[in-house]
Formats: C-alpha cells, structure tokens, sequence
C-alpha cells in the first residue's frame, strides 16, 4: 500500500448541515494521510458528496493484522456493530461509523471528531485516594521507584461508556480512546477488539466497578432487550456484521447487567487494564 501524502496539523472539523451518514455511505473517499502510530492500517480521508464533505478515518480490512484471538477480516464489522449498539443505547458516544468499499476495498469508515485539547479525564496524582469528581484505577510506576494513582473523571458520559464498554466486550479501552469536544460531547473510537464470546473486557473505566448502575443505564438495557430479540432491529443488523454466537453473547452480558443491576469488575482471568493504558 503506497504512503498517502502526510496528514494536515490540527483536527479538522467534519460538521456539515446534513447527515454524515448520507456522506460517509454515498460521498467518494479521498485519501489525505495515514496515521502511523496505529498498529493497523488507518487512513485519514475526506468524503464528498453532492457539494457537502466531511472528514473521516477509513480502516481497510485489508490492512488488518491477525490477531490470535479474533477471526481475520472481522475488525472493521465490530466497529461497525460497537456503532450500531451505541445509537440503539441512545447514548451516541461512536462517531457515525459504516462499512463501505473504499480505495483499498472494503473497511470501516468513521466521521473524524475534532476533540478539545483542554478537557481532562484522566490524570495522574500523588495521593493515595483520588479527590472528590475522580475515581481511581490504580497505581503506576513513574520513575525512579515512585508510583503515583492513575484516575479518571466521575463523569456521566464515561459512566455510560462504562456500561457500553460491558456490553460490547471492549478488550481495549484506553485513555487515547476517548475524544471529548468543546462542545461538551464525548466519543470513544477503536472498536475492534469487541464482541468477543469469552470475557475481555479490558479498560481504564473501572472506578464504578461493583456500585449500583444509575437508573437511566437500567432503562436503556431494559429497552435494548427488546431490540435484541430475534428478529427484532438491533439483532438483525449484529447478525450481519457478527455471528449467531457473538450476537448471542451480547443479550446474555445485557441480562447479566440488568440482574446483577451493577458495573461489572475485573473477572481476574483477564488483564483488566490495558497496556499502554493511554
């Protein structure tokens, strides 16, 4: 695969006065750049469409590594199914995401979100407890034998990220996923590692684990129940981007979050936080 032409400084912002969807979908795809740090293929592209473009991240299929514990080809259709799941949440923390040929075939297109360089949601402290507004993960080394406390913000919007996370299976959630913008939105991206049948979950959102899971998360599960019935939307649009399987393992986690009416915690059979965690 060629090396497209170095991505342009700065995020650029992809609001456009009618549905990104319409764009991403039917717009033609132009390759800008490629973002070299990511260990698969992602190519930051702009989409054209009757006069309106946007800008988007396109993940060819192609361009996936194998990885020991998924099926090859699969990633792009799991960021497209973490999208999909998120909408029917009505929480909207995935950035419009579909699949779709492109200039190096078939692969995961996604709006690309201009984030706000000022917002914090995580940090690292040197206290034992975190203060009021934090919750804490755990400790880190950070040179020269000192440790320090790794948080994140007690947040609405990652406590619904949390409750996303659980659902979809994230074997990968890390601070570098999460995009809050000034507008006060926030987004999560990198949805690949998901939907596994055996419990991955791996994140840095575990500071609600075990408490009581609010009441708009009950309500929202209890409605996606009556999506992921067979036959019904949610589960007839997973069975074409996941398999039987996999779309069953997603109704069985939703039941055990509605009957345990909790944030689920670390299983101690998996790493339960990434590396690197940011």
């Amino acid at each position: 695969m060629p090396a497209p032409e170095r991505i342009p400084p700065g995020r650029v912002s992809a609001a456009a006065p009618v549905d990104p969807l319409l764009v991403l979908t039917e717009g033609q795809l132009a390759v800008r750049g490629r973002i070299r740090e990511a260990s698969n293929a992602v190519l930051y592209c702009s989409a054209s469409y009757e006069g309106e473009e946007v800008h988007c991240v396109y993940k060819p299929v192609a361009g996936e590594r194998p990885l020991w514990d998924f099926p090859d080809g699969t990633l792009a259709q799991r960021e497209v199914a973490a999208y999909e799941l998120s909408e029917a949440l009505g929480w909207g923390l995935v950035p419009p995401t579909v699949l779709r040929d492109g200039p190096y075939g078939e692969g995961m297109v996604q709006l690309w979100i201009e984030t706000d360089p000022e917002a914090s949601l995580l940090a690292l402290v040197e206290t034992e407890e975190p203060e009021e507004g934090w919750k804490a993960i755990g400790f880190a080394e950070v040179g020269e034998g000192r440790t320090a406390l790794l948080v994140h913000a007690d947040d609405e919007r990652l406590r619904r990220l949390a409750v996303l996370d659980a659902v979809i299976n994230n074997g990968d959630r890390k601070g570098g996923h999460l995009l809050p913008t000034a507008a006060g939105r926030l987004y999560a991206i990198d949805h690949g590692v998901t939907f596994n049948v055996a419990d991955k979950l791996r994140t840095l959102l575990w500071g609600w684990a075990g408490e009581r899971l609010p009441g708009e998360a009950t309500e929202a599960l209890t409605a996606l129940t009556a999506s992921l019935v067979a036959g019904g939307p949610l589960a007839t649009r997973l069975g074409e981007l996941l398999t039987l399987a996999e779309v069953e393992a997603v109704r069985g986690r939703v039941k055990a979050l509605l009957e345990s009416g909790r944030y689920p915690v670390p299983s101690g059979e998996w790493p339960s936080i990434p590396w690197p965690p940011v």
